[in-house]
């Protein structure tokens, strides 16, 4: 094998670690948000974006490629951000 492509698959392994980590890391984000939105009287439409999310990132069928986590991330930040805004709206409201 060549040097070159040595480096750039050592390259690309250490990208694909990379994406996977910080798609780990959302995913503990998005579990500890939904935790505390459990505690403080979660929105039944909002759980449907996180088991969306988690599944999305869990199953094999994706956007992207695998090794190329961006979509997964993409989902999983979507998701964190409309868990927080339904944090910022407070508890829903009685018989709504």
């Amino acid at each position: 094998m060549s040097t070159e492509l040595t480096i750039l698959l050592v390259g690309a392994a250490v990208l694909a670690v990379a994406t996977l980590g910080v798609a780990v890391m959302l995913l503990i984000r998005l579990v500890r948000t939904r935790r505390a939105l459990r505690r403080a009287g979660l929105p039944v439409e909002r759980r449907w974006v996180f088991w969306g999310a988690v599944a999305y990132l869990l199953l094999p069928a994706d956007l992207l490629p695998d090794p190329v986590y961006l979509d997964d991330i993409g989902a999983l930040l979507l998701a964190l951000r409309s868990m927080r805004s339904a944090a910022a709206d407070g508890p829903p409201a009685p018989g709504r």
